[in-house]
């Protein structure tokens, strides 16, 4: 059934829905078959068909401007079938839903507040609004893009959200914020322009694909999540790509990042996760007063354990993989390692094995021989070595690092191992690469 507001405003809602219900009862319709579009055109009919709509009604927005704060109490669905702007002034939320099954679709939303402390977002959906759908809508503002707190089962899919680049990276909102919300689905969102891109803390069970992430800090920010999964989504532009801390069993696979500045992707006391698949390229801090520890990473391993990086592309890089601070209990194999200025650095004593079943990874580095033509090196490839350490420690002895004198005191090391061997081993170096990375 489609009536005007005006229409509306004329109908006994509640007698004429019983009338129905006893006019059809014998045709077998349920309730949901009476539900009803309203088409309004203006803020004051927006307002008034909220407070007067029931669930499973539409709201059909026509072209125009409306102002905001829009509050959905009830079970329905917001559209426009036009250009429909809601344009929050500048202050608290343009859009608050209270309720669960809810749809908000087909809208452009301005303008917002940005006050953190209070979740100032495009869209807010409190706490328990089960089963809310948000997508195709175009948000523009300082704050939150879309935020939702303690509730289960959201999906955010096909928006545009642009933040504003003109602040401060962490006085932005971010463009997705999901906290302690369990079942999500993210995809086939651009986001720009903002903090993170998709942020999900205290959360779990999340899939998040085929998005386009750029111009923020982070594209994808997991922090104490478990059970999520990122696929298909690129990152650039940025300050990092994917940032998975403090969670555990995420799968990251196919993503690709290029262009960051600190890292591709961070492992950061994270647990028993995959790490496979993904093509991380330029990854490079060209800040002229960076200091020993601020080299872009393709992959920054730090104090965590049991994971498992495999078949990843590490590319241009500052440093292929950097691993610290009791990253050791991982798995690594079956990576390449393409012209990384430096491939791999690994601050640590134990002495620890990067391969797996006998395969490793792909170095352009490495030369060897491959006397039975199996496509692995006959002798193993050693990253890093104690000379290494050395110009790590005086990085300002860079220029010396392939000088003949090096080249001699590498060989002598190598011939004369005086110490228990340390760093990084790769028994099995692999000779091809793999060719799902191909340019």
């Amino acid at each position: 059934m489609n009536i005007s507001l005006l229409s509306l405003l004329g109908l006994n809602r509640c007698s004429a829905m019983v009338r129905l219900i006893i006019l059809t009862a014998g045709f077998g319709y349920c309730i949901s078959s009476y539900a009803t579009n309203l088409s309004v055109s203006n803020t004051q009919e927006l307002k008034l068909a909220l407070t007067q709509a029931q669930a499973g009604d539409r709201i059909i927005l026509e072209s125009g401007r409306y102002q905001g704060p829009v509050q959905i109490h009830q079970s329905i669905t917001l559209t426009s079938l036009g250009t429909s702007i809601i344009e929050a002034s500048g202050v608290g939320s343009a859009i608050q839903v209270f309720a669960e099954n809810v749809e908000i679709s087909g809208l452009s939303i301005e303008n917002w507040g940005n006050d953190h402390y209070e979740r100032d977002a495009g869209i807010l959906v409190e706490p328990g609004s089960d089963n809310v759908k948000i997508h195709n809508n175009h948000l523009r503002g300082d704050g939150f893009g879309i935020r939702a707190d303690e509730l289960n089962n959201i999906q955010i899919n096909d928006n545009v959200i642009v933040g504003n680049i003109t602040l401060y990276t962490l006085d932005r909102g971010d463009g997705i914020h999901l906290q302690d919300v369990i079942g999500s689905q993210i995809r086939g969102n651009t986001i720009s322009g903002v903090r993170d891109g998709v942020y999900l803390e205290s959360s779990s069970q999340s899939k998040v694909y085929d998005n386009h992430l750029f111009d923020q800090q982070y594209g994808i920010h997991y922090m104490y999540t478990a059970d999520d999964e990122a696929f298909n989504n690129q990152s650039y532009r940025v300050d990092g790509g994917y940032a998975l801390m403090d969670s555990k069993r995420i799968y990251l696979h196919r993503n690709q990042v290029w262009d960051a500045i600190d890292f591709g992707i961070l492992l950061n006391m994270t647990k028993d996760s995959l790490v496979e698949s993904n093509r991380v390229e330029q990854i490079v801090n060209r800040s002229e007063n960076k200091v020993q520890g601020q080299e872009g990473k393709g992959i920054f391993v730090y104090g965590a354990r049991d994971n498992t990086i495999v078949k990843n592309h590490f590319a241009h890089c500052d440093i292929g993989l950097y691993m610290a601070m009791g990253g050791e209990g991982n798995r690594v194999y079956e990576n390449q390692f393409i012209d990384n200025y430096s491939q791999v650095k690994y601050v640590g004593d134990a002495q620890l094995e990067w391969s797996h079943q006998g395969r490793g990874n792909h170095w352009s580095g490495y030369l060897g021989w491959d006397h039975n033509s199996d496509g692995i090196g006959n002798t193993a490839y050693r990253p890093n070595d104690n000379i290494d350490k050395l110009f790590w420690l005086y990085p300002e002895a860079n220029f010396l690092m392939d000088s003949p004198i090096v080249v001699v005191l590498r060989w002598v090391q190598r011939q004369f191992e005086v110490t228990e061997p340390s760093g990084i081993v790769d028994s099995f170096p692999l000779l091809n690469v793999n060719p799902a990375f191909a340019d």
